[in-house]
């Protein structure tokens, strides 16, 4: 028989979202799977439109809200699949994902063997979204994944994962004490777990892009920053865990330098652990450049203006894009609908 396979859709005032998720869910050509939804508290209609769903195969469930990584414990403790498909409220999976990655496994590959599949950006249309390679989208062992997010600053997307119960319940549970990256911090842990990494690039995931309060935004709050360098010390801990050798140390301290900028010099505290920790690695911090279209403002406002400009700036022109792409998604909507419209009046009755 074939696996079953658990959806889990946490949800925080995704009302917007949410149905358009839930149906890239149930749409999923893979047969046997059940859909939690958790709905975290939402202040919003997000428990309404999802329980519109609310089926044999989907279950909608809600709880105060505690953040993302309880809502996604949660899920997991309501489920029974043999294999766990993350799905973020507001993204969506192409109707084929799953099937092609369980396609992928081998008659001799062990539940250790974690799949990931490619990702890209959109806003509301999908027709705009653009596939990008990167290093991390190819077969890899544990450390050399790794090694190669953090020396070259990527990700992979928490959609694109499929992963077996066992590497689920072998990682442990989302830390709740992290309101930025907890997706980077979980997904090292399944690594740690796992014999390998499976890329299957005919299976796509859509990440969409929203507001400036998405949780990987870490911006100028104080909690994100400590919760990112608590993910931060973790995935170097990881990381050496499995290899402390030279081009580890490197990648390591490439990765500190790169988020550096983030603290950088508003909380000295963390700049402090930071340049420690860079010493125990044989390195150190420089302070962090600003990019070029920023870096004149250095010296005529001073660093922090700059730095508020390079943050923000670039928040403003993706929110005018968004909304563009939302009018343009709205109005492509509307003439589809008008052509699917029948005449106002026959042939027969003009005549």
């Amino acid at each position: 028989m074939k696996p079953l396979v658990s959806i889990l859709i946490p949800a925080y005032n995704s009302a917007e979202w949410i149905a358009e998720t839930i149906h890239s869910a149930i749409g999923q050509t893979w047969p046997h799977k059940e859909i939690i939804v958790v709905d975290d508290g939402s202040t919003d209609r997000t428990a309404e439109v999802a329980r519109r769903f609310a089926s044999k195969a989907v279950t909608v469930v809600s709880t105060k809200n505690q953040g993302a990584a309880a809502a996604r414990n949660h899920a997991l403790q309501l489920s029974q699949g043999e294999y766990i498909q993350w799905l973020d409220a507001d993204d969506l999976l192409a109707p084929d994902k799953i099937e092609r990655q369980l396609a992928a496994l081998r008659e001799s590959d062990s539940k250790r063997v974690l799949l990931s599949s490619a990702w890209a950006f959109f806003n509301y249309r999908l027709n705009r979204a653009r596939f990008t390679p990167t290093l991390l989208w190819h077969d890899l062992s544990p450390v050399e994944w790794l090694q190669r997010k953090m020396d070259n600053n990527l990700h992979m997307q928490t959609a694109t994962w499929l992963t077996s119960r066992e590497l689920a319940e072998a990682a442990g549970p989302w830390d709740k004490r992290l309101l930025s990256d907890d997706d980077g911090e979980y997904f090292c842990r399944v690594l740690l777990a796992s014999e390998r990494t499976r890329f299957v690039s005919e299976a796509k995931v859509f990440y969409r892009i929203t507001q400036s309060s998405r949780l990987s935004h870490i911006g100028a709050s104080d909690r994100k920053k400590d919760a990112m360098l608590t993910s931060m010390k973790l995935h170097i801990q990881y990381l050496l865990s499995l290899e402390d050798s030279e081009r580890v140390r490197k990648a390591c301290l490439t990765y500190m330098q790169n988020w550096y900028t983030h603290f950088y010099p508003e909380r000295p505290d963390i700049i402090s652990e930071l340049q420690n920790l860079a010493g125990q690695l044989q390195g150190h911090l420089v302070e962090p450049s600003l990019r070029w279209k920023y870096a004149w403002m250095k010296p005529v406002f001073g660093w922090k203006a700059a730095k508020w400009a390079q943050r923000e700036l670039p928040q403003f022109k993706a929110s005018c894009i968004r909304q563009c792409d939302r009018a343009m998604h709205r109005l492509e909507s509307h003439g589809t609908s008008l052509q699917s419209l029948p005449a106002t009046g026959s042939a027969a009755q003009r005549d």
